[in-house]
């Protein structure tokens, strides 16, 4: 007996659905993992790095060696509260990030809620440049940043919106510490970064103040076009889990990390020089130095000291 067509080929469907599934949904899976766990073992079981048969992280993913002097320290991370690789990802902040929202200075910013601040990709950068430099003992200034570590931007005002003489000027990203409530005028105690712009005063930027129509201005400042503190110090990577670090930054840390264990710079020198990859396959990439690895191979060679 002859099955009518539409049966026929549902049947045919239902044959093919059965072999690709077993094909693709079973045999080939079990192909790629058997060829991973028996040729590529470490690669696919996460590339864990061990020590005294404790499990200590992954080459693969950075880590955080903050208030850790005898350690190189990784670059940034903006993956969850920092390296977590359930919340891979970058800041989301573009180049134009460079005005801060103030925040409430009503309320406490360590409180549950917070107080609205939220940097800018600037003023991010700015700090961390900051902070690096005074961790490494070198000048941290960049262009575009404040002393005070902020990015360097001033809001102006014009008769004519965005022509005619400028009739107010503001440091966009230097909050008030206190103003007079009454005028919502900054006090005279308070500072901006430049105390002038085309002769009118810089102001200090005052929290509920409406800025939106303000031209973005920022200032580039006297800092060297080359600064002392690398880029990968101050900004995060796409995943935020990037293990390493550029061959400069590790470099710009040789000397704390020497003071801390006790070492001459020039044994560390070396040592981070043999850790330092080169570009894959010659020429893509950068150089680079995995943070892991390298602070593993001192606590062996070079154990901190008392």
């Amino acid at each position: 007996m002859r099955l009518p067509g539409w049966i026929s080929q549902h049947l045919a469907a239902a044959r093919a659905l059965l072999v690709f599934t077993v094909l693709l949904g079973i045999a080939y899976p079990l192909v790629v993992a058997g060829v991973g766990q028996a040729a590529f073992y470490t690669q696919a079981n996460g590339s864990i790095i061990e020590r005294d048969g404790q499990k200590v992280g992954s080459s693969l993913l950075g880590q955080s060696f903050e208030d850790r002097p005898e350690y190189f320290q990784s670059r940034p991370s903006a993956a969850g509260v920092g390296y977590d690789p359930t919340s891979t990802s970058a800041s989301n902040l573009g180049p134009e990030s460079v005005v801060d929202t103030l925040g409430d200075p009503a309320i406490d910013p360590e409180s549950g809620e917070g107080n609205g601040s939220k940097q800018s990709l600037l003023t991010q950068v700015c700090a961390r440049s900051k902070a690096v430099g005074e961790r490494e003992g070198v000048d941290g200034s960049r262009p575009f940043c404040t002393p005070g570590g902020v990015g360097a931007v001033l809001g102006l005002f014009r008769e004519g919106g965005l022509t005619g003489r400028i009739t107010k000027v503001v440091s966009l990203n230097e909050p008030a510490s206190s103003y007079d409530r009454a005028t919502k005028a900054a006090k005279k105690n308070d500072s901006a970064f430049v105390a002038s712009y085309e002769g009118v005063p810089v102001e200090l930027a005052v929290f509920g103040e409406d800025y939106s129509k303000a031209i973005v201005t920022p200032i580039r400042g006297n800092a060297p076009a080359k600064p002392a503190v690398p880029g990968d110090a101050v900004t995060s990577s796409g995943s935020g889990l990037d293990p390493h670090i550029s061959p400069a930054y590790a470099q710009l840390q040789l000397a704390r990390v020497a003071r801390a264990r006790g070492v001459e710079g020039a044994r560390l020198r070396k040592l981070v020089d043999e850790h330092t990859t080169g570009r894959a396959l010659g020429f893509m990439g950068e150089p680079a130095v995995n943070v892991l690895e390298l602070n593993l191979v001192l606590d062996q060679r070079y154990p901190k000291k008392g």
